[in-house]
C-alpha cells in the first residue's frame, strides 16, 4: 500500500493577512491576467479577485482588481504604469505606419 504525503503547494499570492493595496483594475478580466503576469515574472506575489466582492464598499466597481503587500505596492505600479506606456508607443507606432 503506498503512502500517501501531504506536500504543501507554494502559496498562490500574498498572505491575504496581510495589508494588501490594489494596484489595478480593469474591467477586462484577459488586460487583469497580463498584469498579474507582468507582476508575476517581476518577483511580485499579486493576488487577482473579482471586484464583484467589494460591492457594498464601492458600489459599481466591477471587474477584476489586483492586490499586492504593501511594501510591493509603489514597485509594482511603477512595473504598471511603465508597461502601459510601452503599450501606448507602440500603439502609436503602429498607427503611423501606413
Amino acid at each position: 500500500m503506498a503512502k500517501h504525503s501531504k506536500a504543501t503547494a507554494p502559496a498562490a499570492g500574498p498572505d491575504p493577512n496581510e495589508k494588501l493595496v490594489k494596484v489595478f483594475d480593469s474591467e477586462q478580466e484577459s488586460e487583469a491576467m497580463v498584469v498579474k503576469g507582468l507582476l508575476d515574472s517581476a518577483g511580485i506575489e499579486s493576488d487577482l479577485k473579482s471586484g464583484s466582492f467589494v460591492q457594498d464598499a464601492f458600489p459599481g466597481l466591477g471587474g477584476m482588481i489586483i492586490l499586492v503587500r504593501e511594501e510591493d505596492a509603489q514597485k509594482a505600479k511603477s512595473l504598471i504604469a511603465e508597461s502601459l506606456q510601452t503599450t501606448a508607443a507602440t500603439d502609436e507606432d503602429d498607427e503611423t505606419v501606413s
